[in-house]
C-alpha cells in the first residue's frame, strides 16, 4: 500500500511538472480536452469529421514531442534538476521509512498483572473449608464485629465476579504473604442493614441497599492466626496484614475500605455500574 502511494505520488507529480514547465504539455491536455468534449457534442451525426479532427490532433501532439524533445536538449540542466525534484523526495521516503506500521498496532511493553491474567484466563478458584462458627462467636470478635454470629458467609450468596476477585486475594495473601484469610460476612439483607445501621456510624453510615453487601458485591474480611480471629488494627501483625490486604485487593480492581474517612480495612467491594440503586 506504501509502494502504491509513492508511485501514485510519482505519476502525478511529473504529470503536473510537465504541464507547468512545458507549454507543449498544457496544449496537448487541452486540445486532449478538447476533442473529448467534441466527440461528446457531436455523436453519431459527427463521426464523418472526427478523422480530420483526430488527424488534426495527432499532427499537433507530433509537434509537441518534437518540441519538447527539442527543449530538453536545450535545457538539460534544468530538466535533470527538476527531474531529481520530482524524485528524489518520495524515493527517500521509501528508502528511509523502512516498515511502515500503525502506532495503534505496535506491541504494548506495559506489564500486565500476573493475577489479573490469571482471572482472565478462566481460573476457577474454590472456597477455603468453613471456620467452625465457635471462632466466630469469641468475645473478641463480637466486640469488634457486632451480630456477627448471625453474618452470613455463604460464598454461593455473592456474585461470581466478585467472589472469583476476593478468593484470589485470599491466595496471594497466604502464598506470597504468609496470611490465612477468613470471610467476617458476605451477602447482607437488607432487614439485617437496617438493623446494623441503627446501631449507630460507629458500626454502619449504610441504610437497606446503600451497601454493595445487598448486591453481594462486598465482603468483610480478618486474618486467622492460631485458629482464632484477628481483627482489630491495633494489633501490628494485622496493621500490616490489612496494608498488604488493600494493596493486593486494589491491583484486582477492588475498592478497599481502609481508604475511606470512616476506615474499614477488612472490607472490599466491587463496584459495577449501573447496579446500586440512588
Amino acid at each position: 500500500m506504501f509502494l502504491l502511494a509513492v508511485t501514485v505520488y510519482f505519476i502525478v507529480a511529473c504529470a503536473v511538472s510537465w504541464m507547468i514547465l512545458f507549454p507543449s504539455g498544457r496544449d496537448f491536455v487541452m486540445n486532449a480536452l478538447a476533442g473529448a468534449s467534441q466527440r461528446l457534442q457531436r455523436r453519431a451525426g459527427m463521426l464523418a469529421r472526427l478523422r480530420p479532427a483526430l488527424d488534426e490532433r495527432a499532427r499537433a501532439a507530433g509537434g509537441s514531442v518534437v518540441g519538447l524533445g527539442t527543449f530538453v536538449r536545450r535545457h538539460a540542466l534544468a530538466c535533470a534538476a527538476g527531474a531529481a525534484l520530482v524524485c528524489l523526495p518520495p524515493l527517500a521516503a521509501l528508502l528511509l521509512a523502512g516498515r511502515p506500521a500503525l502506532n495503534g498496532y505496535e506491541p504494548s511493553s506495559r506489564e500486565m498483572n500476573t493475577q489479573v491474567a490469571e482471572l482472565l484466563q478462566g481460573e476457577q478458584l474454590v472456597p477455603p473449608p468453613a471456620l467452625p462458627p465457635l471462632v466466630f462467636a469469641q468475645a473478641e470478635a463480637a466486640q469488634e464485629r457486632p451480630l456477627l454470629v448471625s453474618a452470613s458467609r455463604d460464598w454461593a450468596l455473592m456474585n461470581a465476579a466478585y467472589t472469583q476477585r476476593l478468593l484470589m486475594v485470599f491466595k496471594i495473601m497466604k502464598e506470597q504473604h504468609g496470611y490465612e484469610m477468613a470471610i467476617l460476612e458476605g451477602y447482607r439483607s437488607p432487614a439485617r442493614q437496617e438493623a446494623l445501621s441503627a446501631l449507630g456510624p460507629g458500626v454502619t453510615n449504610a441504610r437497606a441497599w446503600q451497601s454493595w453487601h445487598q448486591y453481594g458485591l462486598a465482603a468483610d474480611c480478618a486474618f486467622v492466626r492460631d485458629g482464632k480471629l484477628v481483627i482489630s488494627e491495633k494489633d501490628p501483625w494485622a496493621m500490616r496484614g490489612y496494608q498488604l490486604y488493600g494493596q493486593v485487593a486494589e491491583s484486582l480492581g477492588l475498592t478497599w475500605g481502609g481508604r475511606w474517612k470512616m476506615m474499614d480495612f477488612g472490607h472490599t467491594e466491587l463496584r459495577v455500574p449501573g447496579t446500586m440503586k440512588r
